[in-house]
């Protein structure tokens, strides 16, 4: 059948106009809500979702936690053990370490064997700040570091017997910090004593760039240790998403956070609709497993007749030696002994075609299978990676129109940045286009070559590509034009305001509409589609 006769059904099917775009129920809202100051009040975990503030149709819950809001997650810990084990903050905080942040297993732990958990953690009952850093205390002893005589009260300890000078103390701790996460659970520098070196005594100890990165450290402790709680993996961010999967069963985990990168919390790769966690994760392995070696040396090299090691040709001629102790002698175009000079091709046994049969055959089989699942793995896997390195160069212009464009443009036409917003929301959509038919690539890979409906699905990624193609040619040529405004006669504010504009927003809600439809319909696995006539297939949009 034709795809012309297609195309013009799949215009009247899939509604990509715009002018029925008022279907906001059906919008993917990719707002998100942040935590106030309540946000560690009201749950056993420490954090309140308030439903209102995310998309209620998706159902979705999900928090964006900055550091300080981590904090008052830690604090919100540390207040659950000392109300019930009556213990110092300091302690508690360095039990939380031991027992991954969990309130409830410090305390369970704590009342079935005290004495263990404190050898445990390196406790010891001790809660005098001077006894930690001696005061107006003028006698000299010797630092069991350094062995200089010291003030007493120039010295410090964990409470235990061993005194050592801040300035030696200050280098262990410092020390510890640089070599990483390991400074959270040091212990007394006695190499005999387990007695553990608290938060309390490392801040009073370390200052400046130290001190920050062990409070980054505890953060991260927290985070990492929390499995509902994951680090925005987008660059140079700082924040955590907290995802309620107590209440969230459905298979969207996107989540998009302040730096505005977006990421399925649950695989924490990139936003795959409409592909599932699982096939991503055989996408990522088939990109990274060795069995690419395996097929490449059944593609390209051939088993020595006699040894059966493969063999990839490295020069010129046709004379193959095996390596020793083979040492086998063939030639590379028939796999027949070389008899040696150039004799091997003075009869027709080399250049002639010969009908095979059994293993040799069996062997150019799998080396023609090898080549060709190369091929069709190549053709999907440069695709994918077009999309993806086009997706961040958008997302890279994104960054640059906000920043720089815009006030540019502002200052051309006089009017406020409020006003360019269509501008922006036309890259946004470039970025999440390019994101999604990145993933229909994959999606292509998977469909076996002989199914019926892979036809349709290239027919609807082609459109996808054509009309994406449009917007991004016009969000990134057509509007320099009138960012650089070096045609006057062309870049005119009325062309601005009433052609430009006009065709920019089209082009934006006509993408944003095909392909939030489209979405629909990969994930439904084009079940909804008539494969006996694929002009009439009749897929009901209006949700």
């Amino acid at each position: 059948m034709s795809f012309i006769n297609l195309d013009r059904d799949l215009q009247d099917t899939l509604s990509i106009s715009s002018d029925n775009e008022e279907d906001n129920g059906d919008e993917i809202d990719c707002s998100y809500s942040t935590a106030s100051d309540d946000d560690c009040n009201d749950s056993d975990d420490g954090l309140d979702y308030d439903n209102n503030d995310v998309n209620s149709s998706e159902e979705k819950s999900y928090l964006i936690l900055k550091e300080d809001e981590l904090h008052k997650c830690q604090e919100k810990e540390i207040e659950k053990v000392t109300s019930v084990l009556s213990l110092s903050n300091d302690d508690a905080a360095m039990l939380l370490l031991k027992y991954s942040w969990s309130a409830t297993n410090v305390n369970e732990a704590w009342v079935e064997d005290e004495v263990k958990v404190r050898e445990s953690v390196g406790l010891l009952d001790v809660h005098d700040h001077d006894v930690n850093f001696p005061n107006n205390d003028k006698k000299t002893v010797d630092c069991g570091i350094c062995f200089d005589s010291v003030k007493f009260d120039e010295t410090a300890n964990c409470g235990c017997d061993h005194v050592f000078c801040k300035v030696c103390w200050e280098d262990y701790i410092c020390i510890a910090i640089q070599d990483g996460p390991g400074c959270l659970t040091i212990k007394c520098p006695e190499p005999s004593c387990g007695v553990a070196v608290g938060p309390d005594m490392v801040k009073a100890l370390v200052k400046g760039e130290e001190k920050k990165k062990y409070d980054r450290f505890c953060v991260r402790s927290y985070v990492e240790s929390n499995k509902k709680i994951k680090w925005c993996p987008g660059p140079r961010c700082d924040c955590a998403i907290k995802f309620d999967t107590d209440s969230y069963n459905a298979d969207n985990y996107d989540v998009t956070c302040d730096c505005k990168y977006d990421f399925c919390w649950k695989c924490m790769e990139d936003p795959h609709s409409p592909l599932d966690c699982e096939t991503v994760g055989k996408w990522v392995v088939q990109n990274k497993d060795e069995s690419g070696n395996t097929t490449w040396i059944l593609a390209y090299t051939k088993p020595c007749p006699k040894c059966s090691k493969p063999i990839e040709k490295n020069l010129g001629c046709m004379h193959m030696t095996c390596a020793q102790p083979c040492g086998h002698e063939f030639c590379w175009l028939c796999l027949a002994p070389y008899t040696g000079g150039s004799s091997h091709f003075a009869s027709s046994s080399c250049n002639a075609y010969h009908s095979e049969g059994g293993e040799s055959s069996k062997n150019k089989r799998q080396r023609k299978s090898a080549l060709e699942a190369i091929m069709r793995y190549t053709h999907y896997y440069e695709r994918w990676d077009a999309n993806e390195k086009s997706r961040r160069k958008a997302f890279s212009d994104l960054q640059k129109i906000e920043t720089v464009d815009l006030k540019k443009l502002s200052s051309n036409y006089n009017m406020p940045e409020t006003q360019l917003q269509f501008i922006t929301d036309a890259w946004l959509q470039i970025v999440e286009c390019r994101r999604m038919l990145k993933w229909t690539y994959v999606y292509g890979f998977y469909i076996p070559e002989k199914e019926e409906k892979k036809a349709f699905f290239e027919f609807l990624q082609g459109d996808a590509e054509t009309g994406l193609e449009r917007l991004h040619l016009c969000a990134e040529k057509e509007l320099q034009v009138y960012i650089k405004k070096e045609d006057a006669e062309a870049a005119t504010k009325d062309k601005f305001d009433n052609i430009f504009r006009e065709k920019l927003t089209r082009l934006t809600d006509v993408t944003r509409s095909y392909f939030k439809k489209l979405g629909r319909v990969l994930e439904n696995g084009l079940s909804q589609v008539d494969n006996s006539d694929l002009g009439q297939s009749l897929i009901y949009w209006n949700m």
